[in-house]
């Protein structure tokens, strides 16, 4: 149990739900990294093709991930309230819907990806590079689904520790898979853009291997009721719904304009978009960071309210906050210091390096807003009120895209002003849930 004082949680309480949380996506985050290091030594336009199938993978993935995100707030209450084997029903509810659920969007995705990503990508070679992905990385929605659902639970209880492990043990599987899969090792042919999607996915069902295991040998199954399947009620899926559906359709939106962004670059040349897919990974390595932070700060905000602590919430936000300022301003400095050393971890062209240093800083620099929008956005979801949250991202999407549209598509600016689009949308943010947070109308809600 982490540290408290008073019912306050304290900054070493917080690091140590944090620092696992950190570990396990930093290591997550280094599975898109191996693909995109890796294919950056196979060509530009199977680096250009990764950018551009991974977000759209990401689409899909995230919609599922939107019901766990719901899911682990409604577990972080009701392990706040002490009701441990209610918290156990609510994941087992999650697993029926979100195995169903990946059963039917591998379908949609297979009757509709290349109709749909014909008419998005003007280069042939990249689209076809890019289904290839796509075909390859939709299989693993199963694995990546239920391993939500278990993230969900293990942090919704605060468990965070397990994290770390399981995602050490992906990370390594995902880079020997890649090398094997990619280059060509053992007698295998060498398989390309397919070869990193075929060893994502086979990573993907070693971490679910792993979160299986360990489950059934280190966690106490039976105070939480996972030691056997609950008994599926439509009543309580019902009530999950109420909540998760709105974080369902706020990642997608969310995930869904970025992928816009990224098609309004891929109209301004393979070039650019190779660039953009490299500066999306070196953000990740900034975004884990904040996202520990803002993860945490959203499952002791619930956990907080469903011990009754709710008028101590404004006061861990802050103390959240100060704490990603700290270790975020110190990374963004050392980018600007050596962005070149960054990005040859990516790639070994120089021309490329060259063109990504600019447009890096730019990223780089949104985070001195993106911290607090972030946390403040993250508290806002822990508060349970997902539809007034969903109403508040949509605003700032909408922000967002449309300063998108005038820089990308009517300006046709450097890529590097581009990317002043995650300024407009962070900016968008910290305003609508700052606003919201301080209004105090989300104390009192039941979910």
């Amino acid at each position: 149990m982490i540290q408290q004082i008073e019912g306050k949680y304290t900054y070493r309480g917080i690091w140590q739900v944090a620092y696992p949380i950190l570990i396990s996506l930093f290591m997550e985050q280094m599975i898109g990294m191996t693909d995109t290091a890796f294919l950056g030594r196979v060509g530009e336009v199977e680096l250009g093709a990764s950018a551009i199938a991974g977000v759209y993978y990401m689409v899909i993935f995230v919609v599922g991930f939107g019901f766990s995100l719901g899911s682990q707030i409604i577990i972080g209450r009701r392990n706040g309230e002490g009701k441990y084997r209610d918290a156990g029903k609510i994941f087992w509810h999650g697993l029926y819907f979100l195995l169903g659920f990946a059963a039917v969007m591998i379908a949609l995705s297979e009757a509709l990806s290349p109709w749909l990503m014909s008419r998005m990508v003007s280069s042939g070679n990249i689209l076809d590079a890019a289904l290839t992905y796509v075909r390859w990385r939709i299989l693993g929605l199963f694995f990546a689904y239920t391993t939500a659902m278990f993230r969900a639970f293990y942090i919704g209880t605060m468990q965070t520790r397990t994290l770390t492990l399981n995602s050490i043990v992906m990370v390594l599987s995902n880079v020997v898979f890649n090398w094997i899969l990619i280059f060509g090792h053992f007698g295998i042919p060498a398989l390309g853009i397919a070869g990193a999607a075929i060893g994502s996915t086979l990573a993907e069902l070693v971490s679910l291997v792993f979160f299986l295991v360990y489950t059934a040998t280190k966690t106490d199954t039976g105070k939480f009721g996972l030691n056997r399947p609950a008994g599926f009620e439509w009543k309580e899926l019902k009530g999950m719904l109420t909540v998760s559906v709105w974080t369902m359709i706020e990642n997608f939106l969310s995930v869904s304009t970025w992928f816009i962004f990224f098609l309004f670059v891929e109209h301004l040349g393979e070039r650019s978009l190779a660039v953009s897919n490299i500066v999306r990974n070196v953000s990740g390595l900034i975004w884990v960071i904040l996202m520990a932070f803002s993860s945490t700060c959203s499952t002791l905000v619930s956990n907080m309210i469903g011990s009754g602590d709710q008028d101590r919430v404004p006061g861990l936000i802050v103390r959240v906050m100060k704490m990603g300022y700290a270790i975020i301003t110190s990374v963004i400095i050392l980018f600007a210091i050596f962005p070149k050393t960054v990005i040859r971890i990516f790639t070994d062209m120089p021309d490329i390096i060259d063109a990504t240093v600019p447009a890096m800083i730019v990223m780089a620099s949104s985070y001195l807003i993106n911290v607090a929008a972030n946390i403040c956005f993250n508290a806002s979801i822990g508060t349970g009120n997902t539809r007034t949250v969903f109403v508040l991202e949509a605003i700032a999407l909408a922000v967002y895209l449309g300063y998108c549209t005038l820089v990308c598509t009517v300006l046709k600016a450097d890529i590097a002003i581009c990317w002043t689009a995650e300024h407009i949308y962070a900016l968008a943010m910290l305003i609508l849930c700052g606003m919201y947070l301080r209004s105090g109308r989300w104390k009192g809600k039941q979910i």
